[in-house]
């Protein structure tokens, strides 16, 4: 694991009408505040990213299909400085990845629908985002 990179496992509860899945509550450690949610849909076999934020914390959460994720920790001074890891989120494997400003990320599809929900720290400001592309780095 990357430092100040946290992989929380989350809740269903399973009802008979439908599911109901945790996100993220106020009172969690990994909270700092709120600035706007997001959803992303991305296609089977197609990669978004590399995207590294100054100031927005994310947190990611996988409510339909599987996405792969990869990150770099960029972060001046980090113990895991330039040190690498993928994950993949899904119903199977019902968790928030919480990333701190300072670690590139990218995101694949793996199945025919995937769907995120990002509960950012802050609202979008295309200012404090560098953006590259996949081939930039290779993990």
């Amino acid at each position: 694991m990357l430092e100040d990179v946290y992989l929380t496992s989350l809740k269903i509860i399973e009802n008979p009408k439908g599911n109901i899945l945790h996100g993220l509550k106020n009172t969690e450690e990994v909270f700092s505040q709120f600035g706007e949610a997001y959803f992303s849909k991305i296609k089977k076999g197609e990669i978004k990213g590399w995207k590294k934020h100054s100031k927005m914390k994310l947190n990611i959460i996988v409510p339909l299909g599987a996405i792969k994720f990869y990150l770099i920790d960029h972060k001046k001074g980090s113990s895991t400085y330039n040190m690498n890891m993928k994950v993949e989120l899904s119903l199977l494997n019902y968790s928030r990845l919480t990333v701190p400003p300072g670690c590139w990320i990218a995101f694949e599809g793996m199945e025919e629908d995937n769907m995120l929900l990002n509960i950012a720290s802050i609202t979008h400001d295309p200012s404090e985002a560098e953006t590259r592309d996949f081939s930039y780095f290779s993990i």
